[in-house]
């Protein structure tokens, strides 16, 4: 039985294989998940379908399979979940919260391409749609590794998308439509989309839903400091081996690599995994590696 108190999830894109920095992900939000006695399950993020790799799909949901991180409820593709993000976007506008907008980025340059008003030289076929974000929009969220997070979102963000003029919806807007609606409590990933938080959490607001816990996990960096990425074509995780990549990941994840060494299988890996795991260890500072592969 899980504790109904803390539900948490892995969102991966399917831009390519999973890599070590989407084991640490997954991983560390699995833990974090275990550790409260919660759920925890995986959602595809295929809202932008021309970065959407063949293949990469099935091949990340049998990677996470090997590695025993298994969804405890349905898998969810946001592809198929375009009316929830329309009625969203509908109610937004009906409250006129959000506005059709025709600017494009050369448009906004002059503006360092943040949105405070419309600047449009012709108009689109289809507009995007974004959010109004009006002065004095400021964001302070506590985040449970990095402590007091505060960002202007007028200032250093301005009207965000929330549909695209080609049509896809915007991250910003499914991953608040998705979280509430699968129940999340405890959003865990990584460092990069720490700067996306306080924008969710004004959406989160305009749509009068609950904001949940956040932490972001630190960011595997190669030797020049760039994060590993699946488009940056960073060396994937093996599947078949599971072992070394599940200890080396502990390790990076700040917890005592001798607790769990000697593990013969990865059911008994991840169940040690569960007993030792201390959150207090997670390091708030991202961490340069020599890439597995």
């Amino acid at each position: 039985m899980f504790n109904s108190a803390y539900r948490g999830r892995f969102a991966p894109s399917p831009t390519g294989p999973l890599h070590p920095g989407s084991l640490l992900a997954a991983l560390g939000s699995w833990l974090l998940a275990r550790h409260a006695g919660g759920a925890w399950g995986i959602r595809i993020e295929d809202v932008d379908p021309p970065r959407t790799v063949p293949g990469a799909i099935a091949g990340q949901l049998a990677t996470l399979q090997a590695f025993g991180l298994n969804s405890d409820f349905p898998v969810v593709h946001q592809s198929q979940r375009d009316a929830l993000y329309q009625a969203a976007i509908d109610r937004l506008l009906a409250q006129d919260l959000a506005f059709a907008c025709h600017c494009s980025r050369s448009d906004l340059a002059g503006q360092h391409g943040i949105h405070h008003r419309c600047v449009a030289q012709a108009e689109r076929p289809t507009p995007a749609i974004r959010l109004r974000v009006p002065p004095g929009s400021v964001v302070t969220f506590e985040d449970g590794l990095r402590g007091s997070i505060q960002q202007d979102v007028h200032a250093e963000v301005g009207d965000f998308v929330l549909r695209r003029a080609d049509g896809c919806w915007a991250y910003q807007l499914a991953v608040v439509v998705d979280d509430h609606a699968q129940g999340i409590t405890d959003v865990v990933r990584g460092a990069d989309l720490l700067d996306s938080t306080p924008r969710q959490i004004l959406l989160q607001q305009a749509l009068g839903l609950p904001t949940p816990r956040y932490l972001h996990l630190p960011l595997l960096l190669d030797a020049q400091g760039h994060k590993l990425s699946k488009s940056g074509a960073a060396a994937p995780v093996d599947p078949a081996a599971p072992l070394p990549a599940l200890q080396q990941t502990w390790a990076w994840l700040g917890q005592e690599p001798a607790a769990l060494a000697g593990s013969a299988a990865v059911p008994e890996w991840l169940e040690r995994a569960v007993t030792h795991f201390d959150p207090a260890r997670l390091p708030p500072h991202d961490i340069v590696i020599t890439p597995l592969g």
